[in-house]
């Protein structure tokens, strides 16, 4: 009965012994601590079986292991057995299950978790979330690109899940997402104590090509250029350094974007308040030049009041030519006042007015009349152009080169160097031309024969040439030319071909032209006029006499 009692006994037990289940491989089980030794920690996780964990498992990043004997711990059971009989675990894999499941949650709730940078991988860090590694892009580490990142390593701080996922073991962080959110937080309330016109303090932080980033305590305004002097500016480096304290007044804020604009010049007395009064038109003000430009030079005359100097009133002899070959930056000048608006904030000025016009000058140094010598400075189908005293050219025209020949001819003696003397014909200041003559310094060799010859004279001139259109004279060294229907009263007799070279004829002046230097002459003219004269004086032809016999009387008569 004792026996079989046992044996019931024992049966009893062995099936509540298979009823226990062992832990499953790959799940989390409770365990403790039972001792440390050699760099271990050895720990009963029940059901008879023991492990060992090694103690880094047990540190925080940059930490020492934080483990004692007697504590409770988790365990990640990986092999129920070795082959030294000892249970696989892992306090790592432990806390990577843990933190998983919390991470899980803190993603769907997108909720900020705390971590620590422990390690830097490429294109980015790793960070230890409590158990789970994530991966923080280096794009996300700061809201500024990050040069040293030293500082922020083992820092535990919040970061924002982006993305993870389990089964391929990813998450990947953001620490700007962090940043931003706060600094959004921040921006919003320091700009809605902000208006406009408000005079503030702020540290320039960064510096551009534009301007200056200013930080007006958690919130940056942007200091344009054109907004820091009422002088030219050409670098915001002239003027600020990074890290030094400035006064700035609040130009604009937009709401929308957060953006905010600033200006120092706007605390400074505007210059364009006075322009007026310092710089009358007319006046002439010492200025230097500051920019320079194809269509002319700004000049500053004072600190903030710069003017134009167009290309047009740059010289008053070089025409066309680049402002930069007339003046160089940093130039000290003078110049005129021509023109204010002080509404669009512009001041024309002149370079040349400042000195004399040199048409002036020369129209009083070589009146009208008066001999000039200078060089060809070039020669066209009209004429020659001559350089004359005052770096100003005058005109020789092809009709003024000689009295001789045809111009066109004259003008292929001439070479561009040459030095020559002409006579001043007249000076037009307005237009900035000067008329001279080669021809005029001689006399003209048929004045005198022309001055001598009036209208209706009679004349003897010699035929030079006989053509079919009628005959070429000469009378004192002057040729003309007598037309077919001006050789005679008589049709019959207008025959060119009457006439020999040599011959000496009676003619009739009918036009002097003195500038052309032509005499009009015709042999009909003058058998006209004294056969009217023959009449007049020995009676109308009416009277029955015939105009044979009056002529003949007329010719005895003056016998």
């Amino acid at each position: 009965m004792a026996s079989g009692t046992s044996m019931a006994e024992f049966e009893e037990l062995l099936n509540e012994s298979f009823e226990i289940d062992t832990p499953s491989e790959g799940t989390v089980v409770k365990g403790k601590v039972i001792a440390i030794e050699a760099g271990q920690a050895i720990i009963d996780v029940g059901y008879k079986m023991e492990g060992r964990v090694d103690l880094k498992e047990f540190a925080q990043p940059g930490e020492q292991p934080n483990v004692n004997v007697g504590d409770d711990v988790e365990v990640f059971l990986r092999n129920v057995e070795n082959a030294r009989g000892e249970a696989v675990i892992s306090r790592e894999m432990a806390k990577r299950e843990e933190a998983w499941d919390r991470l899980e949650k803190a993603y769907e709730r997108e909720e900020r978790v705390e971590g620590a940078i422990f390690g830097r991988v490429k294109g980015g860090f790793t960070v230890d979330l409590g158990g789970a590694v994530a991966f923080l892009p280096g794009s996300q580490v700061d809201v500024r690109p990050v040069r040293d990142a030293g500082p922020l390593m083992g820092l535990k701080q919040p970061f924002q899940i982006l993305k993870m996922d389990r089964r391929r073991g990813n998450i990947v962080v953001s620490r700007r997402a962090i940043l931003e959110e706060s600094r959004a937080e921040q921006r919003a309330e320091v700009i809605g104590n902000l208006y406009e016109g408000q005079v503030v303090e702020g540290v320039v932080k960064n510096i551009t090509e534009y301007g200056a980033f200013v930080d007006l305590g958690g919130v940056d305004g942007l200091l344009h250029v054109t907004d820091m002097a009422w002088r030219r500016v050409n670098h915001p480096s002239e003027i600020l350094s990074i890290g030094e304290t400035i006064k700035v007044q609040v130009i604009k804020i937009n709401k929308e974007t957060h953006r905010i604009s600033l200006g120092m010049k706007q605390l400074q007395e505007d210059p364009w308040d006075t322009v007026e009064r310092k710089f009358p038109i007319g006046s002439v003000h010492q200025g230097r030049v500051t920019n320079i430009t194809d269509y002319g030079a700004f000049v500053e005359l004072e600190p903030g009041i710069e003017g134009l100097v167009h290309v047009s009133e740059m010289s008053w002899t070089k025409k066309n030519v680049h402002p930069g070959k007339i003046v160089s930056t940093s130039q000290e000048v003078e110049v005129m006042v021509l023109e204010i608006d002080s509404q669009k904030r512009r001041v024309s000025l002149g370079l040349k007015q400042t000195q004399r016009n040199p048409w002036e000058v020369f129209a009083e140094q070589f009146p009208e009349g008066s001999a000039v010598e200078g060089e060809v400075k070039n020669i066209t189908e009209f004429g020659l152009f001559v350089g004359l005293p005052g770096d100003i050219d005058g005109m020789v025209h092809l009709s003024d080169i000689t009295w001789d020949g045809r111009g066109e001819d004259a003008i292929q003696q001439f070479r561009k160097g040459d030095r020559v003397k002409a006579k001043v014909i007249e000076v037009d200041v307005e237009k900035e031309r000067i008329s001279l003559s080669i021809k005029a310094l001689e006399n003209d060799p048929y004045a005198e024969t022309l001055g001598g010859v009036k209208r209706g004279d009679v004349i003897t001139v010699s035929v030079s040439k006989i053509e079919d259109g009628g005959i070429e004279v000469e009378y004192q060294g002057m040729k003309s030319f007598i037309r077919r229907s001006d050789l005679s009263r008589d049709r019959s007799e207008q025959r060119p071909e009457r006439f020999q070279p040599g011959d000496k004829v009676d003619v009739r002046v009918v036009s002097v032209e003195t500038k052309a230097r032509k005499l009009g002459l015709s042999i009909k003219a003058r058998e006209i006029a004294e056969e009217k004269e023959a009449v007049e004086q020995y009676g109308s032809s009416d009277s029955g006499a015939s105009l044979g016999d009056i002529l003949g009387a007329a010719l005895r008569g003056e016998r």
